[in-house]
Order: structure tokens, then C-alpha cells, then sequence
């Protein structure tokens, strides 16, 4: 690929009084040199070698990729005194004139500023005319969506029926602005943003056509920097060059651009994680001294940290977007030791705290804030698997290696509903019951205490306990307890009460819940209760307190209802 500039750019660059900037400069001048829009080219290519060239072509994609530069290729190919042909000579007057946007025939249309209906006007009755020394009249216009409605409307029966010599090339970055009955008599090729690393070696090849030295690594923010745009890149070392004294250097880029460099965001990140908010503060304090934007370090710490999550997650290092290979380790070490949980829910404060930053005039504080909020955040993703083993019942410890928090110690301790299953049955007796009529009560009192939790009291509440068989138990309640019989008789609680009963017993026992029939003593209270307890069996079938039954080892008490309103599935 060459990286030298052309004829005409050169002489005019010559001239110290014509300076030409370097995007210009080093504009692709071949399909071959259109970096990144392989696609497009080989597509462009073939057509013309074919000779299947359409009468309307419409590039899209984002600024700086390389739209107009194939448009002017594709007409230097079509018009070459030596073409048509893929690759255009770039030594006639003909390509040289288009290079430079000079060409009679090839007309470069500003869409935003001949956006109305009369300049269309004026297009279709030019297009008649046949071209003056070339094989085509060629109408590239750029930000073709800026027409307006009225000018679309006049453009669309020249673009579906143009004449023979005429061919139409339209650029976009905003093609859903575009009528569908332009885009349908166009043929599209959508350009793709540039890879860094292309963009790299580009301005690679651009220092040394120049003469000047520079440190890879800077070369390397510039291209990070540009976001997939071949000319914002160019731009910025047109900047740095005039910048520079003499070699391009990572603190000169860092410099010119008012960004933190990768040490200093390394620096405020591994303090984030140690949840120092006093030593994160101080850092960016220093970065503002610096001349370092507040919301520039905040943008730059979500770029940084998108990487730490892309290695959180297993990527490598070649797929960091915002961070160099150099700090590849220090990276992956980072998105390891906070987690992606956590990285996750630091990313969403920043990504909340740069769009606050947007409509306030207090960034410095808001990213104060963002900080400050970031330190105090626990590990998110111990917490996580610590809920997990708490719903599965597993062994409480420590989780993943690490000493449980002092929160949660504490609540352990304080809270038995928390505690695991297999903490409860280390306290079971070594010695175990025959399991007989005579001696089911003892086999039940005992299997009861073996559990933990509010379904301890309920299952007390027994009446009376029969063995129709010699491994089968069923517990009665009395109808006034009904509530109690529906929390036990639930699935989840079944396991725990045979789990507990074959400690006890020493082998399988299934149990079972009924009702018992009433104690006449009891006639004028149970008349009383029941209704109570039939509302609260009714509660405890609503989706909503089932739910918050099962993740908490609940059930209700009393119902509260001053509305009158019956709760509804």
C-alpha cells in the first residue's frame, strides 16, 4: 500500500502559502488503499471488470471512514483515459482533476447546503447534458439525507431513468433519513468502522513519508482515540505534528488531547478496588491539577473498565479497545479481583454519572460522587454466591476463599432462619428411636428439634400423629390450625421433616399432614378462628406471598385488610 501523496497534492503542498493537511495529503487514491472497506472495493472492483457498473450507488457509514474517498476512486475508474479499469492510472489529467475536486465532469454535491428543491432542479436539467471530455457526468453528493423531502420528490424519476452518460453516487452517515423509494433504486454498500489496528499501521506508514519519529504507544492512543475514523485519526496527528518538538512521545499525546494516561487510571482504578475513597479522590484532585477534565477521567475509567470486564469474562487481550497491550496483565488482574458483577455495577454509576454530567455544571463534584458510591460498594459477586448457597442450603463459609463480611457473620449468628440445613442436623443425637405407635410423639419432638426457623413452632402444633404404616407418619391438626398444616405440607419442608425423621429413626419414614376432627370442647372457638385462618390460607396462595414464603422460610400471620378489598391472584 503506498503512503506517498499524489502529484497534485504534492505541488500544492509545494507551496508554503497552499499548506495540505494530511488527511488530504494521504487520501486513498485506489480501491487497494481504501483501508478497512475490503468489502466495498473488492464489490466496486468486479463490477467495473464486468462492466455491471449501476447508475446509483449509496455509501453509508459513520464519518471518516473512507465514503467520499470510493466515491472519487469509483470515478477515477470509470473515467480514466486509460479505463474504465478497477485501478485507475492516477496519472491523467482526468484522475488527477478528480483527485483534486476539480474535474468538469465529476460534480461533488454538498447535501446540506443544496438541499432544495430548485438546486435539484438545476441537476436534472444539467444531467442532460452530455459530459464535456470524459466517458460519464458523475454527481457524488454528500450528506444526501440533509435533502429535503420536496428535493427527494424531484431527484427520484432522473435517479430511477437517468441518461445513459450519468451516474449518481450519494453519502451518508444517517441512511435511515433516506426515502425508501431512493433507497430502493440505489444500489448500497455500507462502510464499517476502521480497526484500531489498521488505523495503526496507517498512521504508521504516514510518520515515516514524513520524517518524523514517535513512539509506537502513541501512535496507539491516537488510533484508540479516533473511534474507527481514518480522519479523525489523520486529524490528530496533523495536531500533534504542529504539537510536537520533534519526536511524538505518550506524554505529549496525553498532553495535547487533556487525557490521564494509563498509569493514572490504573492508579484510581486498583484504589476503587481497595475501596480507598480517600486515595481515589486525591487522584483525581491530581488530574484536575493536570488539566485533566473531570469528565474526561470519568469517560476514560468506563473505557478502561470495559476492558477489565472483557477479561472478566474471558476475552483476550488483542480484543481491549481502550487500554494497550502493555497493560494487558494488570487488566486481566483487575477484572479478575473485582468480579463482573461488581464491574458491572460500577460501569452503570459511571455510565449514570457521565450522563448527569451532560445537563450540570458541577461535573467535578458528580464524579466525586461516582467515586465516593464506587468504594463503598461491597463485592458483589461474593454476595451473590453466598445468597446461592444460602437457597440451596449449602454448608455456610466462607465464599470463595475469602473470610465471610462481618454483615453477614453477624446476621448468621443473630438470624436462624438463615442457617444452613446441614448446620441444623450437626446437632442431631448419634443415637436414633424405634420408630412405634408408642413412641411416634418422641420420634416427631425430636426430628422437629433437629430443624430451625419459623417452621419449628408450626409443626408443634400438632394434634395427634399416626403410623398406618410402619414407615409412613401422618401428622393431624386441628382444623384451627390449618395454617399451620398448609406451611408444613409444602414440599420443600417435607424434605426437611424426612431428612430429620431418618436421623432419628435411623432409616426412611415418609410423612404426611391431615386435619383432625374437632374437639367438641373446642366447637365455639373453632367457629371463631376458622374464618381468620381460611383468609390466611388464601393469602398464602397469592403468587406474591408464596414467593416471599419460599426465599425467606415464611409464612403469614394475620391478614390486613382496611379496604375491604379480597386479595386477587
Amino acid at each position: 500500500m503506498s503512503s506517498t501523496p499524489t502529484n497534485a497534492e504534492t505541488s500544492r503542498a509545494a507551496d508554503p502559502r497552499r499548506y495540505v493537511v494530511v488527511a488530504r495529503r494521504y487520501r486513498p487514491q485506489t480501491f487497494e488503499e481504501l483501508i478497512g472497506q475490503e468489502h466495498v472495493a473488492q464489490a466496486l472492483s468486479n463490477a467495473i471488470s464486468t462492466n455491471r457498473v449501476g447508475h446509483a450507488y449509496l455509501f453509508t457509514g459513520a464519518r471518516g471512514v473512507g465514503k467520499t474517498s470510493a466515491a472519487r476512486i469509483l470515478a477515477k475508474a470509470l473515467n480514466c483515459e486509460k479505463g474504465p479499469a478497477p485501478v485507475p492510472c492516477n496519472q491523467c489529467d482526468i484522475c488527477q482533476s478528480i483527485s483534486a475536486g476539480e474535474d468538469v465532469d465529476v460534480l461533488e454535491i454538498d447535501g446540506a447546503s443544496n438541499r432544495g428543491i430548485d438546486e435539484i432542479r438545476q441537476l436534472r436539467q444539467n444531467a442532460g447534458v452530455r459530459p464535456s471530455r470524459s466517458r460519464n457526468k458523475i454527481y457524488i453528493i454528500d450528506e444526501v439525507h440533509m435533502l429535503t423531502r420536496e428535493a427527494f420528490n424531484a431527484l427520484l424519476k432522473t435517479l430511477e431513468e437517468p441518461p445513459e452518460h450519468v451516474k449518481f453516487i450519494f453519502c451518508t452517515t444517517e441512511p435511515t433519513k433516506i426515502p425508501v423509494t431512493i433507497l430502493s433504486r440505489c444500489q448500497r454498500f455500507d462502510f464499517a468502522g476502521i480497526l484500531t489496528r489498521s488505523i495503526h499501521r496507517r498512521l504508521e506508514q504516514i510518520v515515516a513519508a514524513e520524517g518524523v519519529e514517535a513512539d509506537d504507544e502513541a501512535l496507539e492512543m491516537l488510533a484508540r482515540r479516533a473511534g474507527g475514523s481514518m480522519r479523525d485519526s489523520q486529524s490528530l496527528l496533523e495536531q500533534l505534528l504542529a504539537f510536537s518538538s520533534g519526536r511524538i512521545t505518550v506524554d505529549e499525546v496525553n498532553g495535547m488531547l487533556g487525557a490521564a494516561g494509563e498509569e493514572r487510571l490504573e492508579a484510581v482504578v486498583g484504589h476503587l478496588a481497595d475501596r480507598d475513597a480517600a486515595a481515589a479522590l486525591a487522584d483525581l484532585d491530581a488530574a484536575a491539577a493536570a488539566g485533566i477534565d473531570p469528565g474526561g477521567l470519568i469517560e476514560q475509567l468506563f473505557g478502561y473498565l470495559r476492558d477489565c470486564m472483557a477479561a472478566a469474562v474471558g476475552c483476550k487481550p488483542e480484543s481491549f479497545l481502550y487500554t494497550s497491550l502493555s497493560s494487558a496483565e494488570r487488566v486481566t488482574e483487575l477484572g479478575k479481583r473485582w468480579g463482573l458483577t461488581t464491574l458491572l455495577a460500577v460501569m452503570q454509576i459511571l455510565d449514570q454519572a457521565l450522563a448527569r454530567m451532560r445537563y450540570s455544571a458541577q461535573e467535578r463534584i458528580i464524579a466525586e460522587l461516582a467515586l465516593v458510591g464506587i468504594s463503598q460498594l461491597e463485592n458483589l459477586d461474593e454476595l451473590s454466591e453466598a445468597i446461592e448457597q444460602l437457597r440451596s442450603g449449602a454448608s455456610g463459609g466462607a465464599v470463595s476463599g475469602a473470610a465471610p463480611r462481618p454483615a453477614v457473620a453477624a446476621k448468621k449468628k443473630a438470624d436462624p432462619d438463615v442457617l444452613p440445613r446441614a448446620a441444623a442436623e450437626s446437632h442431631a443425637p448419634a443415637a436414633t428411636l424405634d420408630l412405634k405407635p408408642e413412641t411416634a410423639v418422641e420420634v416427631w419432638n425430636r426430628a422437629v428439634g433437629q430443624l430451625s426457623g419459623m417452621i419449628v413452632e408450626q409443626a408443634r402444633q400438632f394434634d395427634s400423629i399416626a403410623l398406618p404404616e410402619a414407615d409412613r407418619m401422618v401428622v393431624s391438626f386441628k382444623p384451627r390450625y390449618a395454617v399451620s398444616k398448609s406451611v408444613c405440607e409444602r414440599p420443600e419442608q417435607i424434605t426437611r421433616f424426612e431428612q430429620a425423621l431418618a436421623a432419628a429413626t435411623g432409616r426412611r419414614v415418609r410423612v404426611e399432614f391431615a386435619l383432625s376432627g374437632n374437639d367438641p370442647a373446642d366447637d365455639d372457638r373453632t367457629a371463631r378462628v376458622v374464618p381468620n385462618h381460611q383468609r390466611l390460607l388464601e393469602a398464602a396462595k397469592h403468587p406474591l406471598v408464596s414467593r416471599a414464603g419460599e426465599l425467606f422460610d415464611a409464612q403469614p400471620v394475620r391478614v390486613d385488610n382496611p379496604s375491604g378489598k379480597q386479595l386477587k391472584e
